[in-house]
């Protein structure tokens, strides 16, 4: 009898001791868990931060190239591949406007008036590259997104829309947040794409411009351009 008392308490230990074990192994995954919660939206807003940065960044480039463009040739560029032959190859005209006035005879009333007129001189020229882009070649690839691990271009359109009944030229710029963040969480991605506030980028994507309203501005907030700064 006490050796079978004996073979049973000898099981309770054992028992005792796997379950002890089983509960420890639980409490770290429930430990690990609860570290996860927290971290995984630091870290990817620190990701996020880092790779809208950057996106925004090579935007404004393309906004520089587009104005730039328009001003030449009086509408924007629908090819990222013509854009970066303008700037390898236009040239800004450099003028300078002035005051100027004149006698001329009015022949209503009959007598020698003074005419005032704006004249136009033309001072030289400039390239298009030093002017924006001076020692630094990433226009070359303002077509791409610049985010490690993919290989994707920007959707670009440019559009001349009827505006008070006048033709005015306009363009657009988009990228997906989910290929910004192809590589983070999904159900933080669509968190973000969810994103309705002044400090955060609203939407699903990152634009500049617009086909519908005279804007060359994107959809982020000021605080990633002091950010940069």
């Amino acid at each position: 009898m006490k050796k079978i008392f004996s073979q049973l308490s000898d099981l309770t230990d054992k028992y005792r001791k796997q379950i002890t074990y089983v509960l420890y192994f639980l409490s770290l995954i429930l430990v690990y868990q609860i570290y996860q919660s927290i971290n995984s939206p630091i870290e990817f807003n620190k990701v996020k931060n880092e790779r809208y940065l950057k996106v925004i960044d090579r935007l404004k480039d393309i906004r520089n190239a587009q104005v730039a463009f328009k001003s030449v040739n009086g509408i924007y560029s629908n090819s990222f591949e013509e854009l970066v032959k303008f700037v390898d190859s236009a040239q800004f005209t450099i003028i300078q406007k002035r005051d100027s006035s004149y006698m001329q005879y009015d022949r209503v009333y009959r007598i020698d008036m003074l005419r005032e007129v704006i004249v136009v001189d033309t001072l030289g020229y400039v390239s298009v590259k030093d002017s924006l882009f001076s020692n630094n070649d990433s226009y070359q690839k303002m077509a791409f997104v610049p985010v490690d691990g993919i290989d994707e271009q920007f959707k670009l359109k440019a559009d001349i829309i009827d505006k008070n009944g006048y033709n005015v030229p306009v363009f657009e710029v988009r990228v997906s947040k989910d290929l910004i963040l192809f590589d983070q969480s999904k159900d933080l991605i669509t968190q973000e794409k969810q994103t309705v506030s002044v400090d955060g980028v609203n939407g699903p994507d990152i634009v500049l411009g617009s086909l519908s309203d005279v804007s060359t501005n994107g959809n982020w907030p000021t605080t990633f351009d002091f950010e940069r700064k």
